[in-house]
């Protein structure tokens, strides 16, 4: 019996640590050419875990095969502070500015009263936080564009010029992104990603005589349709035959979304290197630390988590499994002090803000 439960110990540990090595390859294989590896990035975070688990499991058991998984997990570290800061920061904030980047999941417009209770709570937090440089994506208005953009700045306290690229959905609802700024704007523009309702857009700002692009991006989501979700939230209820249905439509909508993202996140970068400023370079990319989309773009670049961030840094908190997508990438141009995931409920993703000056 025990050799028995050795040989499938032993088995789970081998399957594991190969899909764990797997998902290293998420960041270098574009799934354009080959989807597998994005998968098991997707899944990394989790398939870490477990990893960490078996190597407790077998040092509890004083064997050798714990290293099985040490060397695995070694290969790969640098993932791991992707996600994880254990040393804190020293959070100076002087003669800095604030970028504050949200989701706010179309101000739950169809859940909450139709988001009237949420839209006025997120109004009220971001007023409170004082930010010089706001982005919002999943943003939603009902009414007319010029007028709704004009009352949210009123909202927010009138200081803001503001650069709005929406999406019609229906005769008076719109959704897309926004960038509000306390510096004056001196061009808009955006980026065309041809057949997908994702956006981007570039805003310059002059920021003491100097002028920096901000980049505010939505990256594609999965597309998740509701019996895919079902599916998640459900799984143990579904027979056989309804599960490999299930199985199959996720998987789908899952590769759909790595390949858009990809070709995505190379015209995002083309434009990146083409800006005559300084950038900085934010939003929702939809897509893990552990994945090609978010690698292209951070492509010489500096990541405001890794720099100055502290803790777990997962900033989706929806109704599938936890995972860090919303992001806040600067040039070597700025210094970065401080960032900070905060942890209100009023979307499905926190809100992240970032601390910059401007390097001498």
């Amino acid at each position: 019996m025990r050799k028995i439960l050795y040989k499938i110990l032993l088995a789970v540990n081998v399957f594991f640590a190969f899909t764990l090595l797997v998902s290293y390859l998420a960041v270098v294989i574009s799934p354009v050419d080959f989807t597998l590896p994005a998968f098991f990035g997707l899944a990394y975070p989790y398939l870490l875990l477990i990893n960490i688990i078996l190597v407790i499991i077998w040092a509890m058991l004083l064997r050798f095969e714990a290293f099985i998984s040490v060397v695995v997990i070694a290969i790969g570290f640098t993932h791991f502070s992707n996600y994880i800061k254990l040393t804190r920061p020293s959070g100076d904030k002087s003669n800095t500015f604030k970028v504050l980047s949200y989701n706010v999941r179309l101000f739950n417009y169809f859940e909450n009263n139709h988001g009237v209770i949420s839209e006025k709570k997120v109004i009220e937090f971001i007023k409170a936080q004082k930010p010089d440089i706001i982005c919002l994506q999943e943003f939603f208005i009902s009414g007319y564009p010029a007028v709704e953009e004009a009352l949210m700045i009123d909202a927010l306290g009138g200081k803001y010029y503001s650069h709005m690229k929406v999406s019609g959905r229906g005769k008076t609802r719109y959704y897309g992104i926004v960038t509000f700024s306390k510096f004056p704007i001196v061009r808009r523009g955006e980026i065309i990603h041809p057949g997908s309702s994702s956006l981007s857009i570039y805003t310059d700002v002059l920021i003491q005589k100097d002028t920096f692009r901000i980049y505010n991006n939505h990256l594609q989501s999965f597309r998740l349709r509701r019996m895919e979700r079902s599916f998640i939230e459900e799984l143990t209820a579904s027979d056989d035959k309804e599960t490999m249905n299930e199985v199959k439509n996720l998987s789908v909508s899952l590769k759909k979304g790595f390949v858009e993202r990809a070709l995505q996140a190379q015209l995002v970068k083309d434009n990146i290197n083409k800006s005559p400023f300084p950038v900085i370079v934010l939003g929702d990319f939809n897509d893990t630390p552990v994945s090609y989309a978010y690698r292209k773009i951070r492509k010489g670049l500096n990541d405001s988590f890794l720099n100055s961030g502290y803790g777990a840094g997962f900033t989706y908190m929806g109704n599938y499994p936890r995972n860090r997508i919303d992001y806040i990438l600067y040039d070597d141009a700025l210094i970065n002090s401080y960032f900070e995931i905060i942890k209100v409920k009023y979307s499905d993703h926190y809100p992240i803000i970032a601390y910059f000056r401007k390097k001498n």
